[in-house]
């Protein structure tokens, strides 16, 4: 098995906050995204790919007024009091990650292995001007993403992968670094599935990647939450 780093979450408490987060940080407007009615969210997308990372892009999401979701708890806790706390008061945030398997199900069976529910299989899609985009994604009932969003949520893509549709944008992901007080166990983790591509370090809870922008390099940070 073999995982990548498919993309980055920014999470949001308005997608309109998130789309000019993006012009002051990065110094680029996001491209278009699309509508989750299964989550109650949408969202706005950047590619953000390199060599190392070929198909990583960076999503904006937020919870999308007036639709609810249908299914218990939204992905990337964002249903989660301290969430939306934090994006209400300091802004938009990097909160999590996406990983790309070649086969979900395993994936999710060699996580099972390590007494770690990643959630159940869920099939998604929406609708683009190149046609339907499909792909099933690991969620869980609760909404959480576990080990403070720095264990994946994991998703397999049909035929077709968004990045393909998406413009260059002129950032480009540099390294993406998560820590955690139990990363031995998150090691393991990321072993059972194949993950390349993210350093992982003994420390507080935290996921930060850096970019290269028009506005240069700019470091993205949970900050713990």
């Amino acid at each position: 098995m073999s995982a990548r780093i498919d993309h980055l979450v920014v999470a949001a408490a308005s997608l309109e906050e998130g789309a000019a987060w993006c012009e002051a940080t990065l110094g680029t407007d996001p491209g278009p995204g699309g509508e989750h009615p299964l989550m109650g969210t949408h969202n706005r997308l950047l590619r953000i790919a390199t060599v190392d990372h070929p198909r990583a892009y960076l999503e904006i999401i937020a919870v999308q007024p007036g639709r609810a979701a249908q299914r218990p708890r939204r992905w990337f806790d964002l249903d989660a009091e301290a969430v939306r706390d934090a994006l209400a008061r300091s802004g938009p945030r990097l909160l999590h990650f996406v990983a790309n398997v070649p086969d979900l199900r395993q994936s999710l069976a060699a996580l099972q292995d390590l007494q770690i529910d990643r959630g159940e299989v869920v099939a998604a899609s929406r609708m683009t001007p190149r046609g339907l985009l499909e792909w099933q994604i690991s969620i869980r009932e609760d909404g959480q993403r576990l080990f403070a969003g720095t264990l994946p949520t994991l998703i397999q893509w049909g035929a077709t992968h968004p990045a393909s549709a998406m413009p260059e944008s002129g950032v480009t992901l540099q390294s993406l670094t998560a820590s955690h007080p139990e990363s031995g166990t998150l090691r393991s983790a990321y072993e059972a599935v194949g993950l390349q591509g993210v350093v992982l370090k003994e420390g507080a809870a935290r996921l930060y990647a850096v970019l290269d922008t028009p506005r240069g390099r700019v470091k993205l940070d949970s900050a713990g939450l």
